[in-house]
């Protein structure tokens, strides 16, 4: 008989190797707080943590290693210190810096036997999810929102990457329901925030950019983030020609004289009264001459500053103790102004803004920010009232804050739950048994099985992944006479295929270097056209990053026809079939967000794209919190189909068979 050493609840083994081997966690929050403290709690002695985040006040009711005092410092290193405290023994080191950095490139990786991830937005996770297939070592991915988490083994050759299954996208609104036809306050919550970065740009313009549009200070349009009336509404005409007459339409007409805004703007001074009628009454009286929009929709109603504050309040700057028309209790945040209240708090934050702009002085720029008062009361107040405008009910600046910010409930228990799985998925790992690793989703109800964890069987390699393919390659359809060298560089390898210093070749036969990662090289390319170049319907290019160890080659396919503001589609199996989710659904992404502590309260806030976690291929069900399963007999996946898109989406393997009746199993998280 053979009888097993013990070092309290683990062999002698497997708690020497844990006290050997060195494991990089990466984040240092939520998640990674909880971790670290399981980590050398379980006997983990070499451990290094890296964090780019300094700890904010709404990161302390539930990051419970740090305090009060740490509020600036850097998470890595506060983290560290108050682990070291309960346990001396450990060898912690700690990096307040990106993952990113290329500092941080596969040799560093590859002297870890282990990566465990507790990482908040999907730009890194992909970064390191690359890191690790390069340097072959196993990673632990996860990630939580609200009560909801899930974690998962990836092991290149083994299992899926985090990029084998796309993710969905960010949930977009056409440009024309943003400027025209606001149906849901969301919509008016991203045209505030698009607003307020027209405007903070610069202060030499100032408050001139509320109005201007993008191209015409800086000689580049942002279709995107228009705030004023859509003249080329597709609503507006049934007649092609006709939509795209209103489209190149300028100083005729009736239409708005968006060349002169410029030059009113600055002899009002940045009025905000003026301003206040400019976007508020003349625009909305402007909106209803397009008479087609309001047959079927109830028309908007303009306001006038006169009619619901005296102009004497802002020209004296005078304060309104108790604005008219507050409805609802609580805290002051989560009640509703009435239309005069906003009114004011309009002015005060417009006035706010501009000094700050003047503070700073000539070319100074503000960035919107979630936690930064002067921005959030603007946002609040302009969101509000073009609300009222189009006849919705106004939110609370909570709200308000939660869907501008994307905020994503994040709870204390969800965290520790999600780190604990993390480190029973590293003790598999260092005990040599990967193949038992699985992928496990916390729900937040018991399933019919009364199982509130659910494991499933880590699936193997997509064959059309374009990150773990022994040769990745996409094909991208475009316009060469229309795409520039820098939005390839930019919009297509670095934002969409997540690349960090992409080098790119035309195989051409000479092995033209069309961008390069050395500084200056190729930067006279940046402004010229693809076509410029001699690319071309069937053009193939190489692209290698080499910080990641990693190659695409990129199959070009010329396109003179794509949609209305579409730079660029991925086609092919894998990149472009990200499932497409509903407004509602979109709240239920992320490890926090930035780990903000104030939850959401509306179904209504969009996905971001940096808050993303390792998702499964379905799509959360708007009505519960849990996805149900569905399999064949003989144990293989079955497509169910999405009911908004039709599309059929691939369901994971569940370890054991179901009843008939076995739903709620899994989860999906954004």
């Amino acid at each position: 008989m053979v009888t097993l050493q013990l070092v309290g609840s683990l062999r002698k083994e497997l708690a020497d190797s844990l006290s050997t081997c060195r494991v990089l966690v990466v984040g240092a929050g939520g998640i990674g707080c909880e971790l670290l403290k399981n980590v050398v709690l379980t006997g983990f002695k070499n451990i290094e943590v890296i964090d780019l985040d300094i700890i904010d006040v709404s990161n302390l009711n539930r990051q419970f290693l740090f305090q009060k005092k740490h509020v600036g410092k850097s998470k890595a290193q506060v983290a560290k210190e108050t682990v070291l405290q309960f346990c001396p023994t450990a060898n912690i080191t700690a990096y307040h810096d990106s993952i990113m950095n290329p500092d941080y490139n596969v040799e560093f990786f590859r002297n870890f036997m282990l990566v465990m991830n507790a990482l908040d937005n999907r730009v890194a996770r992909n970064h390191v999810n690359r890191m690790c297939l390069a340097a072959d070592i196993p990673l632990i991915e996860s990630g939580t929102a609200g009560y909801l988490g899930q974690v998962t083994v990836i092991k290149k050759g083994l299992t899926e990457c985090y990029e084998c299954q796309p993710k969905p996208t960010q949930k977009t609104f056409p440009g024309c329901t943003i400027r025209n036809t606001p149906s849901e306050p969301i919509h008016c919550i991203v045209w505030a925030k698009y607003l307020f970065k027209l405007v903070e740009l610069s202060s030499m313009v100032l408050i001139i950019q509320f109005y201007l549009h993008l191209s015409q200070l800086f000689g580049e349009e942002d279709a995107d983030q228009e705030v004023s009336p859509d003249t080329a509404d597709p609503e507006l005409s049934w007649n092609p020609a006709d939509t795209e007459a209103r489209a190149t339409a300028s100083d005729q007409d009736g239409d708005i004289k968006r060349v002169s805004t410029k030059d009113w703007a600055r002899s009002t001074g940045y009025d905000p009264v003026k301003l206040f009628n400019k976007l508020f009454k003349d625009d909305i009286q402007y909106l209803l001459t397009m008479d087609k929009l309001w047959k079927k929709r109830k028309a908007p109603l303009p306001l006038d500053w006169l009619e619901h504050q005296k102009l004497s309040l802002i020209l004296s700057g005078c304060v309104i103790a108790c604005p008219q028309g507050v409805t609802g209790t609580g805290l002051k945040d989560q009640q509703v102004l009435g239309v005069a209240g906003y009114c004011q708090l309009f002015s005060r934050s417009v006035e706010t803004l501009h000094f700050m702009l003047v503070d700073k002085g000539d070319g100074a720029e503000l960035v919107w920010d979630k936690d930064d008062p002067p921005a959030m009361d603007f946002v609040t107040a302009a969101a509000n009232l073009r609300m009222y405008i189009f006849s919705m009910n106004m939110k609370s600046r909570f709200d308000i804050k939660s869907m501008a910010g994307n905020i994503i409930p994040a709870i204390a228990t969800t965290n520790a739950v999600i780190a604990g799985l993390i480190v029973l998925e590293a003790l598999k790992i260092l005990s040599g048994d990967v193949k038992q690793c699985r992928t496990i989703f916390l729900n937040k109800q018991p399933n019919p099985r009364k199982k509130l964890l659910v494991p499933c069987a880590l699936d193997p390699p997509s064959a059309n992944c374009y990150v773990c393919a022994s040769k990745p390659e996409v094909t991208v359809k475009l316009n060469v006479h229309k795409t520039l060298v820098l939005a390839l560089q930019d919009k297509i390898l670095k934002e969409k295929f997540g690349m960090v210093a992409p080098d790119v070749q035309i195989e051409d036969g000479k092995g033209t270097i069309l961008i390069s990662s050395e500084e200056g090289e190729t930067e006279a390319n940046n402004c010229k056209f693809l076509s410029d170049f001699a690319i071309r319907n069937g053009s193939r290019l190489q692209v290698d990053d080499f910080l990641q160890d990693y190659t695409l080659l990129v199959n070009v396919i010329h396109c003179e026809n794509l949609e209305k503001d579409v730079e660029f589609e991925v086609v092919g199996d894998a990149p472009d079939k990200a499932p497409t989710r509903s407004q509602e659904e979109g709240k239920n992404v992320a490890n926090g967000n930035k780990d903000s502590s104030e939850p959401s309260t509306s179904s209504e806030a969009p996905a971001e794209q940096n808050d993303i976690l390792l998702v499964d291929s379905d799509e959360e069900a708007p009505s519960s919190s849990t996805m149900a399963v569905s399999m064949e007999s003989g144990g293989h996946k079955r497509k169910l189909h999405d009911a908004e898109t039709g599309e059929a989406s691939a369901k994971r393997q569940h370890l054991s068979q179901p009843s008939a009746d076995d739903d709620n199993d899994i989860i999906a998280l954004d």
